[in-house]
């Protein structure tokens, strides 16, 4: 059965300090059972329109689904990379989810899907229970960048001297997907930048571990999936949150040969799959 799917539309929501931050939603089609709304949180660099393949397949189960630009990314406000305070993410997050609610049905159930630093920063929000979560799916979340001694050293003195300053955040393109058509459309996007700021650079630093520390009384029912063949995040961050979680909250699949962006893969299909799974077994299908 083909399914008709509605444009999806692009807004604006004005974060608590006054910010701008860019929004689209993906509407469910109509015709299908509303099952909930999934609120998507993009990595370092890019944007909410790179996922506009995985929002249509959430949509086609049933899904609405709403993403946003991070600030300094996309077409939200902030210089590239740049991060006020340390807490900034996190509050839009929070944000963003409160303004979310309101939109919804009172009894539907909000996923938060965070790829690489979105899904750092969904498991922050979740770690520390600033808002209700109904549901988290982790797609290579960032928690272990795997610094060097040299960028550990860095990551501690610069925000204390140049907190503001951006540098290269070290992404190679060439390690986001083995599609060469990916990584082509990455490198020629206009709203992808490569900035990080030292305030930001260690915040990522932190809250991996936070995250990881949180992992044995974590409640969140969670699908953590991630890649083997990642040269970009190092799985071990993965690894040790799926050690130390409660495996009957949190399911955890490693898809051992893709690289960082599994949603981006030429055999993403099996991921799609995992995700269906999970989604069909924790609501309403």
């Amino acid at each position: 059965m083909s399914i008709a799917h509605s444009e999806s539309t692009l807004s604006t929501f004005t974060a608590s300090d006054g910010d701008n931050l860019a929004m689209q939603d993906w509407p469910a089609p109509e015709g299908l059972a509303a099952r909930g709304t999934v609120l998507l949180v993009h990595g370092l660099g890019e944007h909410a329109g790179r996922y506009e393949h995985v929002a249509r397949r959430l949509n086609s189960w049933g899904f609405a689904v709403r993403g946003y630009d991070q600030y300094g990314h996309g077409e939200s406000g902030g210089e590239r990379g740049a991060l006020p305070d340390e807490a900034r993410l996190i509050d839009d997050l929070a944000d963003v989810i409160e303004s979310t609610r309101k939109r919804m049905e009172p009894q539907q159930p909000l996923i938060l899907l965070g790829h690489s630093m979105g899904g750092l920063v969904a498991a922050c929000l979740a770690a520390i229970g600033q808002v209700r979560i109904d549901g988290l799916v982790l797609s290579s979340p960032l928690f272990d960048p795997g610094l060097s001694a040299f960028q550990r050293f860095l990551v501690a003195t610069l925000p204390r001297v140049a907190p503001t300053m951006t540098v290269s955040n070290g992404v190679d393109p060439n390690f986001i997907s083995r599609d060469p058509d990916v990584v082509a459309a990455y490198r020629t996007d206009a709203r992808v930048h490569n900035r990080v700021s030292a305030r930001l650079a260690r915040f990522i630093a932190e809250a991996g571990p936070m995250v990881v520390e949180h992992a044995p009384e974590w409640t969140v029912p969670t699908l953590l999936m991630y890649a083997g063949g990642d040269r970009l995040v190092d799985p071990a961050g993965s690894e040790a949150f799926a050690q130390a979680a409660p495996p009957q909250v949190v399911s955890t699949h490693c898809f051992a040969g893709h690289y960082h962006e599994i949603f981006n893969e030429p055999d993403k299909e099996p991921v799609f799959s995992t995700l269906r799974l999970w989604l069909d077994s924790h609501f309403d299908s």
